[in-house]
């Protein structure tokens, strides 16, 4: 890890800075100047870097501008003087990561300098991740049969048919196929035949003669011949007018084909790949779809699945998204919290992993911060749900446990927490060991945040710190100093929060 850059002209704040930072083990480099610093840029880089705004010579701001051009994922902390924050707005519209308001409490300053760092650290994971992105993403079981399929097919001709609902990525596992086949140099051809008129659709696979009707100004090559040596798609087969599987059933017999008008035979050394959503033995059934056409395409047949099967590929593709997304606009990259993605995951997408690309382009423009929460989804997708369904799944006997409420004076209030669990008595212990502390937190977050309440990180973690300071007073008899020690915090700290969470029954020694 880089060290964390300190430019400061007074040498008394570096100092501090450099000793408390050094407590946490993390390597600091200071500098007295704007401009030292900007000359260090050129050979190296900080993982973190910490600026006042005014000194002599550039100001921090200069080197705040200097830093976003260049570096524009690296994390900058700019140090400001309360009868300065018309610099410190300055300094969030230059893209500053936060601010520290002199004086500033050090803890505090350690703190934010940590949160920055685990910031660059994920900016620097996202830019190391490999640029040749695999061009299926799927960790899921029913995802690895089709890489097994895939693989298995790789030095084969053979027609397959791809089956799976919207948006589940037919057109990017027929390209898999093509790319991992003897034909892989030759071109891959997309057509859906669903997109295209009936009445022009004869002529886009099999192409035209000049003249061969009103408009046909010249000779036209179709989508087979484009396809010579290589692969032709043909996505949502099953919508192809009748009369035309007739002319590709030819195709696929004997390998021969007549262009609109044409009277000269055309060979196609094509292998075709077809797609549908649709069940084509109904569609046979139903006298919509030829049954010899269906024999023909039905060599091989690769069914994908739909997004609820494979939930647990959910935030690898989020993840992905959102990297592609934040690339195509030239802006940061998103992040979804813990409990949002978790939220996702629950919810069933009838437009699969197409419109959760399309969910994730929403998300990069339209979410207000970089991390983005179940509230900052869209309207459409969190109206009328409450909880993920991993937490509200129904159970014959929910049992009833008294969580904190939000309200300001932490008053109880019940919240039904239903668990799976024999005998007639449900113990906190036996609720820890289903899914422990995290757990119920998770349920308490989701239920406020399903409620429309506001402000639940800060009413959640200030009881969460008053639960852990009061915890450490009683073990220690009320010895404030003592419990700082316990918790890993400083003396300053724990001072502030008792005093701010109102907690009695602490004292000096």
């Amino acid at each position: 890890m880089k060290p964390i850059w300190i430019v400061d002209d007074d040498a008394s704040i570096r100092w501090v800075l450099e000793k408390a930072l050094a407590r946490e083990n993390l390597a600091t480099r200071s500098f007295a100047n704007a401009r030292d610093a900007m000359v260090a840029l050129e050979t190296d880089t900080p993982q973190v870097l910490v600026s006042d705004i005014r000194m002599p010579g550039e100001s921090g701001l200069t080197l705040l501008q200097e830093v976003k051009t260049r570096f524009p994922g690296l994390p900058v902390i700019i140090i400001t003087a309360f009868s300065d924050l018309d610099s410190a707005v300055a300094a969030f519209q230059g893209g500053a990561f936060e601010y520290l308001a002199k004086p500033f409490d050090i803890d505090k300053a350690v703190e934010l300098i940590r949160r920055a760092l685990e910031e660059s650290l994920r900016e620097t994971s996202v830019e190391s991740a490999p640029a040749d992105t695999p061009e299926i993403l799927g960790q899921a079981p029913a995802m690895q049969e089709v890489f097994r399929a895939i693989g298995r097919l790789s030095q084969s001709n053979v027609t397959v048919l791809i089956t799976g609902e919207s948006g589940t990525g037919k057109e990017l596992v027929a390209r898999a196929l093509h790319k991992h086949s003897p034909r892989a140099g030759q071109p891959f051809i997309a057509l859906n035949t669903a997109a295209i008129p009936k009445d022009l659709l004869e002529s886009e696979l099999f192409g035209h003669e000049r003249g061969a009707f009103t408009g046909a100004q010249a000779t036209r090559r179709g989508r087979f011949e484009q396809a010579e040596g290589g692969t032709l798609f043909l996505d949502e087969i099953g919508d192809m007018p009748f009369d035309l599987q007739t002319r590709l059933l030819r195709v696929l017999s004997d390998g021969h084909f007549y262009r609109v008008g044409g009277h000269q035979p055309m060979k196609a050394s094509v292998r075709v790949i077809t797609a549908t959503h649709q069940n084509l033995e109904q569609r046979v059934r139903d006298g919509l779809f030829r049954e010899d056409l269906f024999h023909r395409l039905n060599v091989i047949r690769l069914r994908l699945p739909s997004l609820r099967e494979r939930r647990e590929d959910i935030p690898i593709l989020v993840r992905h998204f959102l990297v592609q997304s934040a690339r195509q606009l030239g802006v940061e990259v998103k992040r979804m919290s813990e409990v949002a993605m978790q939220f996702l995951a629950s919810r069933d997408l009838p437009g699969n992993v197409r419109q959760l690309e399309n969910l994730c382009n929403w998300i990069t423009v339209m979410a207000p911060g970089q991390t983005v929460e179940v509230k900052d989804l869209p309207l459409e997708l969190t109206q009328g749900q409450e909880t993920p369904s991993e937490w509200a799944s129904a159970t014959p006997a929910p049992v009833v446990l008294a969580v904190p409420s939000a309200s300001a004076g932490g008053d109880v209030r019940p919240l039904p927490i239903p668990v799976t669990m024999p005998g007639s008595m449900t113990t906190l212990a036996q609720l820890g060991a289903a899914g422990g502390w995290i757990g119920l937190l998770e349920l308490q977050a989701a239920s406020m945040l399903s409620a429309g309440q506001s402000e639940v990180m800060d009413v959640l973690g200030k009881q969460f710190e008053s639960a852990l300071i009061k915890t450490a007073l009683k073990h220690t008899h009320g010895r404030k100093n003592d419990a700082a020690v316990r918790l890993g915090i400083g003396r300053n700290t724990i001072t502030r929060k008792i005093a701010e969470l109102g907690i009695d029954g602490a004292r000096e020694e």
